[in-house]
């Protein structure tokens, strides 16, 4: 979706993993670095930084730089917020509020693979905020636009199910029924933030998965 001297922003599929894991599945990072050696004629190792992941089951984007000072300061960005993320999710029960800003304590549970949401802290949990706004009616859906204000474990995920608004496909957080791809409907829509080395304002949009529902989503 992008690409200078320093970054490379794709747009992820479902299924895709952005590091490798205990799957051995080949990760984005590994596929970019042969895409970029490929391209470029590269001889020797291609550097890539992965900057932020998306869980596998979701879409949509993500930034990797290409230089170690890309990196450095990416990663500054965002540990200070200074980089906008937006998500899609479609949500089949309607929520109590049009918009709000959800506050919760998560903590995370490695061995199920999850995250529980608590409304007061606990030990060892962490603050999560997100911002979210009902934008759209579907046939038998609801499309929310979700702002991130803090990068937790299944944040989005896990924060809309504690409100009772599990993610379409999201079996682990409460939804009744998987996606045939076995995606979640969860997609990272957009990133605004400075360029890291040149400053110039950039905003990206990934178009949504092609399926019937998220092309319903496209008509605002």
């Amino acid at each position: 979706m992008f690409e200078d001297n320093h970054i490379i922003v794709i747009n992820k599929r479902a299924g895709d993993i952005v590091q490798g894991d205990k799957t051995g599945d080949p990760p984005l990072s590994n596929i970019i670095k042969a895409y970029l050696k490929d391209k470029y004629n590269k001889p020797g190792n291609v550097y890539l930084g992965v900057v932020h992941r998306l869980d596998r089951p979701t879409t949509g984007i993500v930034m990797f730089a290409k230089t170690s000072k890309a990196l450095t300061r990416l990663n500054e960005l965002f540990a200070n917020k200074n980089i906008s993320k937006t998500y899609w999710a479609i949500i089949k029960q309607k929520p109590k509020q049009k918009s709000a800003t959800l506050i919760h304590w998560l903590k995370k549970n490695s061995k199920q693979n999850k995250s529980n949401a608590y409304t007061t802290q606990i030990n060892d949990s962490k603050k999560a905020v997100l911002a979210y706004s009902t934008i759209k009616a579907l046939k038998h859906y609801y499309l929310l636009e979700v702002e991130l204000q803090t990068g937790r474990h299944h944040q989005i995920r896990c924060q809309l199910s504690h409100i009772g608004c599990p993610i379409k496909g999201d079996l682990k957080y409460g939804f009744g029924r998987s996606n045939p791809d076995a995606s979640i409907s969860l997609h990272s829509r957009k990133l605004a933030f400075s360029h890291p080395v040149t400053k110039q304002k950039i905003s990206i949009i990934a178009p949504t998965p092609k399926d019937a529902i998220w092309e319903a989503c496209n008509d605002l």
